[in-house]
This record gives C-alpha cells, structure tokens and sequence, in this order.
C-alpha cells in the first residue's frame, strides 16, 4: 500500500510538471499576455484574439472563442472550471440557405467581450458577445450572460440578473477603491452610487 501510495503521488507530480511545462509553451501564442497568467493549457481557445493582463488564473476545461472579435482580461481576473466566453454569433438571416452553409456575418454578429480587473467568474458560466464586466464583480456559477455586469455587481441565473452587489454599502466600495487604485483610476461616487440606486 505504502509504495502504490508513493507511486501515485509521484504520478501526480509528473503530471502536473508536463502540464505547467505545456503551458509556459503554448502562452505566447496569446495576443497579449501578462505576469503571472496561469491557463489550462487543454482548454480551447482564440488565441490570437485573447489579451490577458497580470494575475489571471483561468480553470480546467475553458472555452474562450473569438474568430473576428476580441476577449480582453484584465488584471487580477479568476475563472473557474469550465468557463465559455464567445464573442461571436451566426448569421442566422439568409433565407434560402441552411444555417450551417452561411458563412457572410452580419453587423454585430461579433463584438468583444471585456473583464475589466478584478473580477471573479464561477464555475460553468457562459459569457456572450458584446458583454462588459465590470470592475469588481462577481458571476456566479453556471450563469449565463447576455448583458453588460456593472462594477462590484454579483450576477447570476440563467439569463443572468442581480443578485446582489458585492459591498454592502457605498463607502465601503469607496474604501476598497482607495486602497487599490490611483485617483485618475477609481470610479466616482456619483458613478457607485448610481449603480446601488439602479
């Protein structure tokens, strides 16, 4: 027992050196990648059209997709498992022809999706084109999001809607503003608050 056990864990450790190696391999072919940017690296993705800032974490099984469109992550941004973002769509209009063989896409059938930083994004979520989320939100597990996320906003449900923000009052997200970003960089209060009344 004592040697499968041994066994085992060095099966564990050589597999998790490949997959750390497979990774620092494959992250250049990203558009634009930052510090610290930690990917799965047997998810699918647009790679050419995906910019990730510093400190983002993105978990098994992610499927980021954006052939004429761009995703663009940014700083301190957390995925779970088994994330999709796709930022394109078909052109589902052409009468005559079956979905399948129409290749032409129409205005708006390709927008980018943005994380803005800091944001956390739950397991099995599913994130469609054209969508902002905003700074310091929060998506929940198994969400679905067809519209923009305003700023420290927990979303979920399928489509997503508020549940709740993510500070229980307004001078509290001013302190958590204050202590991460430079004035020129923090949102305003008439901008929060606008948020809290909506």
């Amino acid at each position: 027992m004592f040697i499968l056990k041994n066994v085992s864990e060095m099966i564990i450790l050589i597999k998790r050196i490949l997959l750390r190696l497979e990774m620092l391999l494959i992250r250049p072919a990203f558009r634009r990648y930052g510090k610290h940017f930690i990917f799965d690296p047997k998810g699918f993705y647009s790679y050419q059209n995906i910019e990730v800032g510093d400190d983002v974490s993105i978990g098994n099984g992610a499927i980021f997709l954006a052939s004429d469109s761009k995703i663009i992550i940014g700083n301190k941004v957390m995925f779970g498992p088994r994330v999709t973002i796709v930022g394109e769509d078909h052109n589902t209009s052409v009468v005559g022809k079956f979905m399948y063989d129409v290749h032409e896409k129409k205005t708006g059938d390709d927008l980018d999706v943005i994380f803005e930083d800091d944001v956390w994004i739950g397991s099995g979520a599913i994130i469609l084109k054209g969508v902002r989320v905003g700074r310091g939100s929060i998506v929940a597990a198994g969400a679905v999001v067809n519209k923009d996320v305003l700023p420290y906003t927990v979303v979920g449900g399928v489509p997503a809607k508020r549940i709740s923000m993510r500070f229980q009052d307004i001078k509290t997200v001013l302190e958590h503003e204050q202590a991460l970003y430079s004035p020129e960089q923090r949102l305003d209060r008439q901008y929060i608050e606008k948020i809290y009344d909506a």
